[in-house]
């Protein structure tokens, strides 16, 4: 029996209590979670604890920070400003940000070649370090974008796709401010361009003091060892304090509003009647366009796993399921077309468009990175059984 929203209720109880399993065996302390098909909700509930330590419950109206899930947005502002005609994929970033290049005209080397289609790509040829300045430092936009412009590539732009995790985001969060922003802060843009019109009231970036006994705390779930370190996770959470601005980390939300900003993409850009995106600009975000380029940020991890070769998939700053069959956020069964975003081992949305399906979920533990591939991937596929 299913659901009027085409999902099986039994599948769907069988995903919650995976997670309840999870939780029992220490794996992370809790999760919400949200399946909708068609944009009507089959499951919104919470699982476990907001904080182990001090038996805190989880709660629907919990704020999780969403680390890296925050480069979504910053992409769908890069996307307004297409739609507007203030930039295109094709604009080279110095057209915008003209220090980029440096301030040694013999260091320059390729950067002027470097263009918005390769940051949001991944294909930019920049440094993979999380912080171009010290953590604390990084919730100042002017500072880190000064220190990014005086670093050399690593690379030439376009030859090799390999996640940036701070640097892209960063320069795509200033190109907004320079475009779309028109004189306001990048805070400003998100809050007024997309964060207002999807009515997204319990999102920010960096964290409100008002929002403390909501907040869910940064516990780490994984030994040294890895790419991040358990301090770098720590350091990241600690960074996205109010007022700060990171355009590639640094917000805080909940499912529901998350599940606000997916339901634009799902449908087409529009939301309640507010128009934020073009069905034009969603497709060509969401088609690959680093064709079958494998991911070097995960080689290591995929030769320590032997898994299947890692291909990339990712769209204009989204991440694509891709054809390929391999170790997936989304989930082996998901259909070729379906994308999101996922954020620093603890939480992940995503939207299959064959099946008309959504998945939103945000956990307290972060996981090392080889234990949060096999989690998503299981629990997407669970998610992913239940439409029927």
């Amino acid at each position: 029996m299913s659901t009027n929203a085409g999902l099986d209720p039994a599948a769907l109880e069988r995903l919650a209590a995976s997670i309840e399993s999870d939780v029992e065996s220490g794996l992370y302390d809790g999760a919400v979670i949200l399946v909708a098909r068609g944009g009507e909700v089959g499951l919104h509930r919470a699982v476990g604890y907001s904080d182990r330590s001090t038996q805190r419950a989880t709660s629907v109206d919990d704020v999780f920070r969403i680390f890296s899930m925050t480069k979504t947005f910053t992409n769908a502002l890069v996307l307004k400003a297409f739609d507007r005609g203030l930039v295109s994929p094709t604009t080279k970033v110095v057209d915008v940000i003209p220090e980029f290049a440096g301030s040694d005209r013999f260091r320059t080397g390729a950067k002027s070649r470097v263009s918005i289609e390769h940051l949001m790509t991944h294909r930019a040829a920049l440094s993979p370090t999380p912080w171009p300045v010290p953590p604390l430092e990084a919730g100042d936009q002017a500072h880190t974008i000064a220190a990014i412009c005086e670093m050399d590539l690593v690379g030439i732009p376009g030859e090799r796709v390999n996640y940036s995790p701070c640097l892209s985001h960063a320069l795509l969060g200033e190109i907004v401010r320079r475009t779309l922003g028109d004189g306001r802060t990048f805070t400003q843009t998100l809050e007024q361009e997309l964060l207002d019109p999807l009515g997204m009231t319990e999102t920010s970036m960096g964290a409100p003091t008002a929002w403390a006994d909501r907040l869910v705390p940064v516990a780490v779930k994984f030994p040294p060892g890895g790419f991040f370190s358990p301090e770098d996770i720590k350091d990241t959470g600690a960074a996205a304090y109010e007022g700060a601005e990171m355009p590639w980390v640094g917000c805080v939300s909940t499912v529901r509003d998350v599940f606000r900003f997916t339901e634009m993409l799902r449908r087409g850009g529009e939301f309640e009647g507010n128009r934020v995106l073009s069905p034009a600009s969603i497709a060509l975000a969401t088609r690959n366009h680093t064709g079958d380029l494998l991911n070097d940020r995960y080689a290591k991890l995929v030769s320590a796993m032997e898994w299947y070769p890692w291909v990339a998939n990712i769209g204009l700053g989204f991440m694509l399921r891709g054809p390929q069959l391999y170790q997936t956020f989304f989930g082996t069964m998901a259909s070729a077309g379906t994308f999101g975003g996922y954020g620093a081992g603890s939480s992940q949305f995503w939207i299959d468009p064959e099946r008309d399906l959504t998945f939103v979920c945000m956990t307290a533990g972060v996981l090392g990175e080889a234990d949060n591939v096999r989690r998503f991937q299981r629990l997407s596929d669970m998610a992913l059984a239940a439409a029927v």
